[in-house]
């Protein structure tokens, strides 16, 4: 009987002790170090430590070192490569750290407002229209079960790139009485159709009842170019048509310089927009090679400075990301490039590409001032902390135009095809 009282004593301190240990600061903050760390050479990183507990480093040849003091323990980051980092408590491994470290990466922030022009793979059915024939009003289109939305890739074979190349083939078929082979892409696949265009009686000529459009324009802002490759990311959103809202499939496009000529300011309900137009010479500084979920992608033939900030900044991973100020570059007159306080209120580290990693929200009294906030053709605006390119502006929220969405830098770098996690090769011996 006292044998087991005992045991139950023993085991009620044990129990405290375990809880006491949970809930001891020091401890708190070693169970808080990640399993994975990633940096990028001459970056470091810091966390707090118990005063018993330390870390070595496994590999001898070591790309990174530690420099320790009681309570807290900096990993420096100095050549890329992969290696491990092991706390311990007196003597025994309680915890393994694999830490990777990649080579130093920079790109140049932008901030430019540039204008845009997509050219779409085919031509992109707008809209549906009533031809008035003899025998009352019909849409061949929409006979043909051709849908808002849908793109026009061929007809009877032929390679269907612009709007012009359509009209010959619908004459010689009303004339000929002969149905289009028309093939379609539509976001669940592709498919062909027939279509017999017919004649409105109050013209000589014949129609497809559908409305169709081969290219889109607009105006944003640059995010970053890769000085070595030119590359360079813009917007921080997919671009689509603003008449089905569907993203628009790109053959090519190019971006031109552009001149902010005013604002509609935002207000609760009401998102305010950038008017711009594309600059009088219209050069074209660069192609548009991809329109995905994180922006515009393509290559640079031009020199496109920002004035402000032109040398290349190191980036931040979306787990370096923090809460607090920030600053973004954008453009709300002609076209200089300013820069604006914002604040990070709150950012997701992200393992996988999503669109929305970070809420910002605009302190800049000048900038509040004069767009009430983030307004349209605002998207793509760097973010920029502690002198990292951090990501982009995307979205405003609708009821509080002082704040919005932002996306981490790394996942508009992956689309633009820059692989930052780019690893050494093997030495010959």
């Amino acid at each position: 009987m006292k044998l087991e009282i005992v045991r139950k004593i023993i085991g009620g301190i044990l129990l405290v002790s375990l809880f006491s240990l949970i809930f001891f600061q020091p401890m708190r903050e070693y169970v808080s170090v990640p399993k994975n760390i990633t940096l990028f050479e001459g970056q470091d990183f810091s966390f707090k430590k118990a005063a018993f507990v330390s870390a070595t480093v496994q590999s001898p040849n070591s790309n990174i070192t530690l420099d320790q003091e009681n309570h807290s323990v900096a990993v420096k980051a100095s050549e890329n490569g992969k290696n491990e980092m092991l706390l311990e408590f007196a003597g025994i491994p309680i915890k393994k750290v694999d830490v990777n470290v990649l080579k130093d990466f920079r790109v140049i922030p932008g901030g430019q407002s540039i204008g845009v022009k997509l050219n779409t793979v085919g031509v992109l059915v707008v809209g549906h229209h009533l031809v008035n024939t003899e025998n009352g009003k019909k849409s061949p289109g929409e006979i043909a079960g051709i849908k808002i939305g849908d793109i026009i890739t061929e007809i009877n074979g032929n390679k269907i790139e612009k709007m012009a190349d359509v009209a010959p083939f619908v004459q010689s078929a009303g004339q000929d009485g002969k149905p289009l082979e028309m093939a379609i892409s539509r976001e669940s696949g592709k498919f062909t159709t027939k279509l017999t265009p017919l004649k409105d009686k109050g013209e000589n000529s014949y129609k497809l009842g559908l409305y169709i459009r081969d290219s889109a324009a607009g105006i944003g802002t640059m995010t970053f170019i890769h000085p070595q490759s030119k590359k360079y990311g813009a917007l921080g959103h997919v671009i689509s048509d603003m008449d089905t809202k569907q993203p628009i499939v790109v053959e090519d496009g190019q971006i031109v310089r552009s001149t902010v000529t005013s604002i509609e300011k935002g207000s609760n309900g009401d998102p305010g927009e950038k008017l711009a137009r594309f600059s009088s010479d219209r050069e074209i500084v660069g192609n548009i090679k991809k329109n995905s979920p994180f922006g515009i992608f393509g290559e640079l033939n031009k020199e496109l400075k920002n004035g402000i900030l032109d040398k290349p900044l190191p980036i931040a991973l979306s787990h370096q990301v923090k809460e607090g100020p920030a600053k973004i570059l954008t453009v709300v007159n002609d076209d200089k490039v300013e820069e604006f306080n914002v604040e990070i209120v709150s950012t997701i580290p992200q393992k996988f590409p999503a669109t929305k990693g970070m809420v910002i929200k605009v302190t800049d009294p000048k900038l509040l001032e004069k767009t009430g906030g983030i307004v349209q053709g605002m998207s793509g605006s760097p973010i920029i902390q502690d002198g990292k390119l951090i990501g982009a502006v995307t979205h405003v929220f609708v009821n509080d135009p002082t704040s919005g969405y932002g996306v981490h830098i790394e996942w508009m770098l992956n689309e633009a095809g820059i692989n930052i996690y780019e690893m050494p090769k093997n030495k010959a011996s």
